[in-house]
């Protein structure tokens, strides 16, 4: 029994490597992944991306974990689903089993290389920067955790363990600064925005709390020129959603740059940065609306056109959005509806919408986007 179980595993390890090598990441035609969030079984789906942006064909890969269900952004995040800088790798989080798998990616394809407890409870977010991996817990004694990732697998850093400014504080996203001196995090119930130093081993200082300039601190992501970029929901009213721009001192302290932008839309919780730095897009999932901007060289954000660039079919809900790694494309992840909104992106910054993927289940806990 002992022979025959020793082969059968030597034959699963085989399998797998047979199926790895038969990945061409040069041939293999780009893609777009949305995690499914599913309580029972949670999923990743990859579409394969055309020349042209839009969609064909469909994938699932297993997380080997567990979503946490729901209807309509039931994470309440922005980055569940996050493709590493070089593209090579997708981590996507498991808040109903609270751990964090690890997808090598080959063009539009992905292998399971691992999974790892989070450290936490309730995974909704994850942010990378070359070796450095970590994942926020937003339930309980709300945290980060950081890993290191070496071959597709991650090891824990010891001491890494660093909580927020309070329990269930709602935290929602992370981000690395371009640089890597910084990790940044936000709270939306104590509408702060946390700042950590990075320290040379991989653990990160104590924490610095700031006051978002702005209500309703949802999203972060960093521009290449290193301007913080923060997506509002705002104060609750009509179209009050706005982005807040800051540039960030030596010991972690915010210093506010734009403050509440209008994006003439609401419930926008989402954001992301074109490649080149040049345009910030947010996702209003109130008004299923995508508004832009420019960023200047100091983080200051300037309206393109009317502000408002794109639209979604009513009653889309789109949330999470991604832009392809060559900059042409946007894509958002219409949760309500059960589609992926496809854009092309414009040299002014404006965009084209090439119309919808649907197929994904409607109303369903659909959480994260990332396309290469």
């Amino acid at each position: 029994m002992k022979i025959f179980g020793k082969a059968l595993l030597l034959a699963g390890i085989a399998t797998q490597a047979a199926h790895a090598s038969d990945f061409d990441a040069y041939n293999s035609p780009r893609g777009v992944f949305v995690m499914t969030n599913d309580a029972e079984q949670n999923e990743v789906v990859a579409y394969d991306r055309t020349p042209y942006g839009t969609l064909q064909g469909s994938h699932r890969y297993s997380t080997g974990g567990r979503g946490s269900g729901g209807t309509v952004d039931p994470l309440g995040s922005q980055g569940s689903l996050t493709l590493s800088q070089d593209g090579s790798f997708l981590f996507a989080t498991n808040a109903g089993s609270g751990n964090l798998s690890v997808f090598r990616v080959f063009g539009s394809r992905l292998w399971l290389s691992d999974r790892v407890p989070s450290g936490g409870s309730e995974p909704n977010a994850v942010a990378q920067r070359g070796r450095l991996v970590y994942v926020l817990n937003t339930a309980g004694s709300s945290s980060v955790v950081g890993f290191r990732l070496a071959d597709g697998k991650l090891t824990r850093i010891p001491d890494s363990l660093r909580f927020l400014s309070g329990n269930f504080v709602n935290s929602a996203s992370l981000a690395f600064s371009p640089d890597g001196r910084f990790l940044v995090v936000t709270e939306r119930s104590t509408n702060n925005i946390d700042v950590f130093k990075v320290l040379a081993d991989g653990r990160l200082s104590a924490i610095t709390v700031n006051a978002s300039a702005g209500p309703g601190a949802f999203s972060v992501a960093f521009a290449p020129n290193g301007a913080l970029l923060v997506s509002e929901t705002g104060a609750g009213g009509p179209l009050s959603s706005a982005i807040s721009s800051y540039n960030v001192d030596a010991v972690g302290n915010l210093l506010p740059v734009t403050i509440s932008l209008p994006t003439l839309g609401a419930a926008n919780c989402w954001n992301v940065v074109t490649p080149d730095g040049r345009f910030v897009y947010t996702s209003n999932a109130g008004t299923n609306s995508i508004s832009g901007f420019e960023v200047g060289g100091h983080g200051a954000l300037v309206p393109i056109g009317s502000t408002v660039v794109g639209t979604n079919p009513p009653g889309s809900a789109n949330l999470d959005i991604a832009v392809s790694a060559d900059g042409h494309f946007l894509y958002s992840l219409n949760a309500a509806s059960g589609a992926v909104g496809v854009f092309a992106i414009n040299s002014d910054g404006s965009l084209v919408s090439l119309g919808v993927r649907g197929g994904l289940p409607a109303a369903a806990g659909l959480n994260g986007i990332a396309a290469n």
